[in-house]
Parts: C-alpha cells; sequence; structure tokens
C-alpha cells in the first residue's frame, strides 16, 4: 500500500511563505484562500521568547471527519492517502469545515478580487475557476502533479515534477512530503530519527502531516511527541494567528433551522400525545410542519448550491445530515396525510419521525469535531430535551390563547414541568463534560453567560404554579410556556452563533533553535471549567 503524507521539519522553516505563494499560484486560489500558509507566532515571556513557523494545511487524514459528515459523498479519500472533493456534487452546505479541526477547508460565495471594486487583474478573469464557487475546497495535495509523474516513472517527494508545489518550492527543504507505508522513503527515514509530533492526535483523526522539532538521541530531554501542550487559558501577545477562533460559516440561518425544526417535531409529539386526553389541535400539527418547513427554509439559503440539494440524501451510510433529511421527508408525507384523514395513528407516525430528525440534529451537532462545543456527548440529549420543551411549551401557549385544554390542566403542567427538570438536567450533564473535556475560553463565557438556570428556574416555577390549579392557571401554563420555548432558541442561537469557537492550532513542541533544545509547546485561548 501507499500513503502519501506531509512532513514540516519545524528546526528549518524560516516562515518566507514560498509554499503559500507557490501553492496559490499553481491552484489559482482567491484572496483569502490558503490552501498552504504558514503560522508566525511568538511563545514565552522576556527573555526567554521564542518564535516558531508551523506549515498548516488539509491533513489528508486516514480518518478524515470531513469525509464521514460529507452528506453528498463530494469528500472522498484515495487509496493513497489523499483527500478530495467533488465540486460537482458538492452542495456547500460547509459541514465539513465544522468536522475539520484543522481549519483546512474553505468556502467561496462569490470570486473576490484583489483590489475590490469589482475589477479583476489580468490573472484573476484567466484563471478563476468557476467550479469552485459555493462549495468546499481546500489542498489537493497536487493529485494531479502525483498522478502525471507516476505515469511517468517519478518518485513523488523526489523528483520535483511529481511532488506538490509547495515542497517542491520549499527553499530550506523544511517541507517534504513521501510514502509513509515504505521504510525507505524519504519521509520514514527522517521520522525514524528525528522526534516529532501530530497536531490534535488526541481527536484521532489519524493526520497525514507530521512536524519534527529535534534528534531523537539518547541524550534529549525533550517530552514524549504524543504529550499534550499545556493549555493557555489567555490568549499571550504574538498568538493570535493560532488561538480558537468564531466559526462564520453556519450564521442565523443555521441557529433558525435547529430553533424551528426542534419547536416544530417538539409541537407535533406534544399535540399527538395530547391527542389520547382530547380531540387533536390540528392547528397545531399544522404549524409545527410549517416551524419544521421555515427551518430547512433558512438551510436553503444558507447552502452555497441550493439547486443541488437534493444531493443531501447521497451518504445515509455514516452522515448524520443525510439521515436528517431522511427523516424529515416522511414527517411532512405522514403530517399531511394525517391532518387530511384527521387520523391520529398516522400522526403519532409523523412525531416518531419528527423525533428521528431532532435526534439527528443533535448528532449533527455531536459529529462537528471543529467545535469543542458541539462535539460532546451530552449535545444529543440537550438537543432533544430542548425540542419537547419547546414543543410542549407552544402547544401550551396556543391553548391558553384558544381557550381550550388539549390536556387536562394539570397533566399539562406537569409534562411541562417534567420536560423543564429534564431539560436542565441534560444541560448541567453537557456543561459538566464540557468542562471535563476542554474548550475555548470565549465559549465558556457565552454559555455561562446565558443564565439558563434562570430561564429553567422561571420556566419551572411557573408551570408548578399551573400544576396547583390556582386562579389563572391556565394564562400561566401558557407563559411558563413561551419562557420554555424562548429559553430554547436564546440557549441555539448563542450555540451557533456565539459559544462555535474553533479548535484552534495546538503546537505541542516549539522548534529547537541552533544548539538549544525544543520547549514545551503552546494551545492558547483554551481551558478546562
Amino acid at each position: 500500500m501507499t500513503r502519501w503524507v506531509f512532513l514540516a521539519d519545524l528546526n528549518r522553516c524560516v516562515g518566507c511563505q514560498t509554499c503559500t505563494a507557490s501553492c496559490k499560484h499553481t491552484n489559482a486560489t482567491g484572496p483569502w484562500v490558503q490552501w498552504r500558509k504558514v503560522l508566525d507566532f511568538e511563545a514565552g515571556e522576556f527573555p526567554d521568547v521564542s518564535r516558531a513557523f508551523v506549515p498548516v494545511g488539509c491533513m489528508h487524514c486516514a480518518e478524515p471527519s470531513c469525509m464521514e459528515v460529507c452528506p453528498t459523498t463530494a469528500t472522498r479519500k484515495r487509496d493513497d492517502g489523499i483527500v478530495t472533493i467533488d465540486y460537482d456534487i458538492c452542495i456547500g452546505c460547509t459541514y465539513c469545515i465544522q468536522a475539520c479541526p484543522y481549519q483546512a477547508r474553505f468556502k467561496v460565495d462569490r470570486q473576490n478580487q484583489v483590489y475590490g471594486g469589482g475589477k479583476q487583474m489580468g490573472h484573476e478573469q484567466k484563471r478563476e475557476n468557476w467550479s469552485r464557487r459555493g462549495v468546499a475546497q481546500k489542498c489537493t495535495m497536487c493529485s494531479d502533479r502525483i498522478d502525471a509523474g507516476l505515469a511517468e516513472g517519478l518518485t513523488p517527494g523526489i523528483d520535483e515534477m511529481a511532488t506538490p508545489a509547495c515542497v517542491a518550492s520549499c527553499i530550506s527543504g523544511a517541507l517534504q512530503m513521501g510514502d509513509l507505508d515504505d521504510p525507505n522513503s524519504n519521509v520514514s527515514r527522517l521520522l525514524a530519527k528525528r522526534r516529532h509530533f501530530r497536531m490534535h492526535q488526541e481527536l484521532e483523526n489519524d493526520p497525514g502531516f507530521y512536524y519534527l522539532y529535534e534528534d531523537a538521541d539518547e541524550n534529549s530531554t525533550a517530552d514524549n511527541p504524543s504529550t499534550d501542550p499545556p493549555e493557555m487559558a489567555a490568549e499571550p501577545a504574538g498568538m493570535a494567528t493560532i488561538s480558537p477562533r468564531l466559526q462564520t460559516q453556519w450564521d442565523w440561518r443555521a441557529a433558525g433551522n435547529f430553533a424551528f425544526g426542534g419547536t416544530g417535531t417538539g409541537l407535533m409529539a406534544a399535540a399527538m400525545l395530547a391527542g389520547f386526553f382530547a380531540p387533536v389541535m390540528w392547528l397545531a400539527a399544522l404549524l409545527a410542519m410549517g416551524f419544521v418547513a421555515m427551518g430547512l427554509f433558512f438551510v436553503w439559503l444558507e447552502i452555497g448550491r441550493p439547486l443541488r440539494f437534493l444531493n443531501v440524501y447521497l451518504n445515509p451510510q455514516t452522515s448524520w445530515m443525510t439521515r436528517e433529511a431522511f427523516a424529515v421527508s416522511p414527517f411532512f408525507g405522514l403530517g399531511a396525510l394525517a391532518w387530511l384523514l384527521d387520523s391520529h395513528a398516522l400522526g403519532l407516525a409523523a412525531a416518531l419521525c419528527g423525533l428521528g430528525f431532532v435526534y439527528a440534529q443533535g448528532q449533527v451537532l455531536r459529529f462537528a469535531k471543529a467545535i469543542p462545543a458541539w462535539r460532546q456527548k451530552g449535545i444529543v440529549g440537550l438537543i432533544v430535551s430542548t425540542a419537547l420543551c419547546e414543543g410542549f411549551g407552544l402547544l401550551a401557549a396556543l391553548s391558553a390563547v384558544a381557550g381550550r385544554e388539549t390536556m387536562p390542566g394539570h397533566q399539562a403542567a406537569l409534562a411541562l414541568a417534567a420536560l423543564i427538570a429534564w431539560r436542565f438536567l441534560a444541560w448541567r450533564s453537557y456543561r459538566t463534560a464540557l468542562g471535563a473535556a476542554g474548550a475555548p475560553v470565549q465559549a465558556f463565557r457565552v454559555l455561562d453567560g446565558l443564565r439558563l438556570e434562570l430561564w429553567h428556574g422561571a420556566a419551572l416555577a411557573l408551570a408548578l404554579y399551573a400544576a396547583l390549579g390556582l386562579p389563572g392557571h391556565q394564562a400561566v401554563l401558557g407563559l411558563a410556556g413561551l419562557v420554555a420555548m424562548l429559553a430554547g432558541w436564546h440557549f441555539k442561537l448563542a450555540l451557533i452563533t456565539r459559544a462555535a469557537l474553533n479548535q484552534g492550532y495546538a503546537i505541542n513542541r516549539m522548534p529547537a533553535r541552533g544548539a538549544g533544545q525544543s520547549s514545551p509547546g503552546v494551545k492558547p485561548g483554551w481551558t478546562r471549567a
């Protein structure tokens, strides 16, 4: 077998950015898109300050989380380990960007010009690649050069014409590539005699990019290569390039999908459960389908290639986004039939599909490996419980407005109170797990600043008041329901648009300069709390 990998010698890299320029020229990437870039930062405190240059880009992982989540199968891994993107079927949902912990993927919705103003320079007009608009794009390891070189009997990593442009242009020999499965290859020999690490190895992507930092001799006092870098809660000056940053691909439209989709499916479940006690409020069922449809419309507005939206059904094997789509289709079909035929049984079937949809929503976040605040296992239970709280809360509000009890008052209030309590416990479980696993400091600030305990407490108090049957209990129950629903929307909006900081970069070891040895690495803007 063959597995092509990259290797960067941190002691040799001088930060000249020649590899970045060569990559941009070879692949005609637009402004602000860097398939290969070099991080430039300083670490330490005076007088013990060190500077490092760290090449980054697609790691061509053996277990690429971007490929697993892709709903269209546009992202694939070749037998030789190169991860590719098929621009012709990608819909531009950017789920792969949320799943890549190396910030190596980009999406360009419109062609930007270097000087702006709608004017393109000659080379921009000549080399613009329209197939990359509105879809995900990333480093291809110059697979065309590798394939052409192999056809000519050349050796990638050794012969320039068969080697990725960034490696071939490196002036210091810091960048290398070769076959990891060949023990006699250039990269295998270097890895055998030099200490090295791989970034974010704890996430189990098995990245194909190795960093050398020190000779592996018997007198070396360097830490084990797998040692995690020390977490730094503050963001010291000079580390802005490697600190976690807020993702910007999923905005209020994505938050709207989670909010409206959750409320709609929860409302359908609530309406059908109430149908065991009184005639089904079909207006609530229709409203439930309208909420889910609105959430999906928001997603349609956000994807880069909306006319390809049916491609979302292509990867049920591994993508939770595809499974989400498969769950929502019968939700609408069964729900519509239930309304037309006044069938409670079909409505219950639609509600079950809706619960499958919101469960898939939780899993969509769980597998977004690049966002620490999303990828916790407890996020699934939190999303499901929040959806049911929203749905039952909205049904209580609708019942109060209509002056109609869809369930006996005390039972409806107790059901809502139980759901609020479940959501509170799910929130605490999620928050505890996040604190143990660690996340960017700003993510904790956002989540803890939501004061969800107060929201939950207020809604629970109102629901319990209504359960006692005291004066105005139906109106109070409706108010409790609105508070429960708004709390869910408040949380989801913040989770998607404000707490969604990416992984950032972690450097396990700083390079050894001159005759010195390497020093501990850095992981800025990160904490456990």
